[in-house]
């Protein structure tokens, strides 16, 4: 066990994790030759084409220093706030982290906030300052703002380089010194961590651990304790770029087990196991469960879809443990799902991958947060959807969550974010000056409010140098409003948003015109409205398209060519009777990006 270390790297946005795992595999010769490549661990063509890691990878690499080889047990992690639950996992798996930051960018918001993680957690910290190799590179302003912020020694701090490999052997180095070797009984009775788990079509469901004591052979017998089911351990082993089988795992290894499980629902990541026949007295404790900040619905275009849906999202499921999923009904969809996600991000890219890994078809609505609403007798309930909502005499008033926001800025964008905070009912709490020209603000913002365009707002008035993160801070009252859209006269559910009474009227407004360029023109007119309650408060129409009836009559009175209008005029009338009016995809993704 001496010679184990569990590290994960954690980091900002773009700060070269991925680069940095790939130097690491390289120097201890894990990955060699053809499986050479960038961002060797982001093995889903999605991560590839943004440039983003989605999903933590683990994977063992060997490292010989003096007479000793160590096995060190690497996890990259994510980087964007969305994913943070991924990096929380993690966490939990390790003794020691990699706390990387960009020489030309510094600290960042998402540093610190996965840095606070990992201190929580007891985790020892190695910084490292990376693409030292750049002409924009800083790597004295940065060391500083590293001292302020972990307090160590300048000299505590590695110069690395992922893409040249400068530094790359002090790094692990450090990583064999510094990192404390796994604490743990091998004789004790048995007790793994879960910390993530895949779905194989061939051999059913794989989840990965870290044993905290105990060893595990091939062919034991072993239960989950949360969900109380019994196994037999088929295959265990060790995780490289492919998994390699081993006899037996003791405690302080990271590996993977492979039961024969069938259904999702039997694994639960942050799961202990142990043995049947000599149980462990408690779960491991510490692992927390994850919060959505963002609600849609998710509904199938074909109706008998709906089943294949619910199979798509429990793999999903079990690969990305932070999608929450509750079937719902809507009046205009049919059958679906609500879906709760960690940001928008993170639902662009499960819309996209349901898309690619399962050929499904889904139509999203418009993302929304949870608010708590109480009636007249002081009951309250929680809703996650405007139709939910009760009829508006029977509430008393409706809590909306509010965020507690940390953005790092340079000074001279101050002015720009702080009106954009205001316009979203921002409140400012505090700033101050963290180094030379770098300053955080913390604001609390309502969480409803910067669901849909903040960050992309945030991120172009300050050209990228602005980052953002944010936890859940309280609940407070509001005055809320639903907004109905009307397609003549009948409710379009999907499109429905519940929104502060100040914005209500402008957004009412810009939903109509934007609709009215999307909505294809039928035989009929067709009235788009935005409602609160009864009263109408924005109307477009899209005219109907029109045949010339009088194309035909030439000459003659007048009273002619009235009698052919009000022949055409008739037929419209009981067209729009029975016509239904389709709104296009287009439509509800357009409710997204109004600005």
């Amino acid at each position: 066990m001496k010679n184990i270390r569990n590290f994960c790297i954690i980091a900002h946005i773009d700060h070269g994790k991925s680069t940095l795992a790939d130097r690491l595999l390289e120097y201890t010769n894990t990955v060699s030759g053809k499986d050479l490549q960038n961002q060797v661990l982001d093995d889903m063509d999605l991560e590839r084409e943004r440039g983003i890691t989605i999903k933590s990878h683990a994977i063992q690499m060997e490292y010989k220093k003096g007479n000793e080889v160590y096995r060190l047990n690497l996890i990259d992690t994510p980087g964007h706030v969305d994913f943070s639950y991924e990096v929380s996992r993690s966490i939990a798996a390790c003794e020691g982290a990699l706390l990387i930051v960009d020489a030309s960018q510094g600290i960042q918001a998402q540093t610190i906030s996965n840095l606070y993680m990992a201190i929580d957690n007891d985790l020892e910290i190695i910084p490292v300052i990376n693409k030292i190799d750049l002409p924009s590179a800083q790597p004295e302003e940065v060391e500083d703002q590293i001292v302020s912020l972990l307090g160590c020694k300048p000299e505590e701090i590695l110069r690395a380089s992922g893409k040249t490999g400068e530094g790359v052997l002090e790094v692990l180095d450090a990583i064999v010194e510094r990192v404390p070797a796994p604490k743990g009984d091998v004789d004790a009775p048995l007790q793994c961590l879960i910390f993530d788990s895949v779905f194989n079509p061939f051999r059913g469901i794989i989840a990965y651990f870290k044993i905290v004591n105990g060893t595990i052979r091939t062919n034991d017998k072993v239960k989950f304790v949360a969900t109380g089911k019994q196994y037999e351990a088929d295959e265990i082993g060790t995780l490289k770029l492919d998994m390699v089988p081993k006899k037996e795992l003791s405690a302080g290894d990271v590996g993977y087990i492979i039961s024969g499980i069938k259904t999702s629902k039997e694994v639960k990541v942050g799961d202990t196991i142990t043995h049947i026949a000599r149980p462990c007295d408690k779960a491991i404790a510490g692992f927390e469960e994850v919060k959505p900040m963002v609600f849609a619905g998710v509904y199938p275009i074909d109706p008998q879809d709906f089943e294949d849906l619910r199979a798509s999202l429990e793999k999903l499921q079990l690969n990305d443990a932070s999608l929450t999923f509750q079937p719902e009904s809507s009046v205009a969809l049919g059958f679906g799902f609500r879906c709760g996600f960690l940001g928008l991000l993170h639902m662009e890219i499960i819309q996209e991958r349901l898309d690619r890994e399962f050929d499904m078809d889904v139509i999203t609505t418009v993302p929304n947060v949870s608010y708590k609403v109480y009636d007249k007798k002081g009951n309250m309930a929680e809703v996650h959807n405007p139709s939910g909502l009760p009829e508006p005499t029977l509430i008393d008033h409706i809590e909306e969550p509010y965020i507690r926001a940390s953005i790092i800025t340079t000074t001279d964008y101050i002015g720009p974010i702080m009106t954009l905070c205001l316009g979203k009912r921002g409140e400012l709490i505090k700033q101050e000056y963290i180094s030379g020209n770098r300053i955080e603000l913390i604001y609390d913002l309502p969480l409803g409010e910067i669901v849909i365009d903040f960050y992309d707002k945030l991120k172009s008035i300050s050209k990228g140098y602005a980052s953002f993160d944010y936890h859940i801070h309280d609940f407070r009252e509001s005055k809320l409003v639903k907004l109905d859209i009307l397609l003549n006269g009948e409710t379009v559910d999907a499109l429905s948003t519940l929104t502060h009474f100040d914005n209500a009227e402008p957004f009412g407004r810009r939903m109509c015109e934007k609709l009215k360029e999307l909505i294809p023109r039928q035989q009929f007119d067709v009235a788009i409205q935005a409602a609160i309650g009864a009263k109408i408060i924005a109307r477009e129409t899209v005219k109907a398209v029109r045949k010339d009836v009088t194309a035909k009559c030439y000459g003659g009175d007048i009273s002619r060519k009235r009698k052919l209008l009000e022949k055409q005029k008739k037929g419209k009338k009981r067209m729009k009777q029975i016509g239904t009016v389709e709104v296009p995809q287009k439509a509800f993704l357009a409710v997204l990006k109004l600005d």
